[in-house]
């Protein structure tokens, strides 16, 4: 079973001004659609062909990463997406009582989690992760994802240029302090109950 390009899970106008319909319709249709191509065409008949994208990304991580740079930014991609949403959400009770714990306080998280994007060398993702109930930021690099057994990713943003040169040209920064409005902190907050990675759709 080949891996599908998920949808979006909104109209690709539903971010503006943050993101704009522009950016998401090439974001999305463009280079989302050119990672899920490019592993279907790697694992097009070989043992993996028939395997889950978390499996995919598991089982190339360390052998093969020609192969797992196109799966792990197809599943990042996948995330990002439905990190986001237009409406207005907020931590769940035990999310927000995590946060409080580990930051001094939501606006606080959120401004370490926009300075770590924004001061990030080169190409790559911002996270929010859980380990055993503990949360911490991380950056990665290119398509690689938070380390661990026990890392679960909660949300993650895009800090790859082409996420926002079209409508913040080389500011990073000021496409973060507002993308970081439209976090989906439902979707988080669900991630975290469950303590285990996302699934991307088959």
């Amino acid at each position: 079973m080949a891996i599908k390009l998920m949808p979006l899970p909104y109209a690709p106008d539903a971010l503006q001004p943050a993101v704009s319909a522009e950016t998401l319709n090439t974001h999305h249709g463009k280079h989302h659609k050119a990672y899920v191509d490019k592993t279907n065409q790697a694992i097009a008949g070989t043992a993996l062909a028939d395997h889950s994208l978390e499996q995919i990304i598991a089982a190339t991580h360390s052998t093969d990463k020609k192969v797992f740079n196109q799966a792990a930014q197809a599943w990042n991609h996948g995330f990002y997406w439905v990190s986001l949403t237009p409406e207005s959400t907020k931590p769940s009770a035990d999310l927000a009582t995590a946060i409080s714990s580990a930051f001094s306080s939501h606006q606080d998280m959120v401004e370490q989690l926009i300075t770590q994007g924004a001061e990030h060398f080169g190409s790559g993702w911002v996270w929010l992760v859980s380990k055993a109930g503990q949360l911490s930021i991380e950056a990665t690099h290119d398509a690689a994802q938070p380390e661990g057994e026990d890392a679960n990713p909660l949300l993650v943003l895009d800090v790859w240029e082409h996420a926002y040169y079209l409508d913040r040209k080389q500011d990073r920064k000021v496409y973060l302090k507002a993308v970081s409005g439209k976090i989906d902190w439902q979707f988080a907050s669900e991630n975290f109950a469950r303590q285990s990675r996302w699934t991307y759709p088959r």
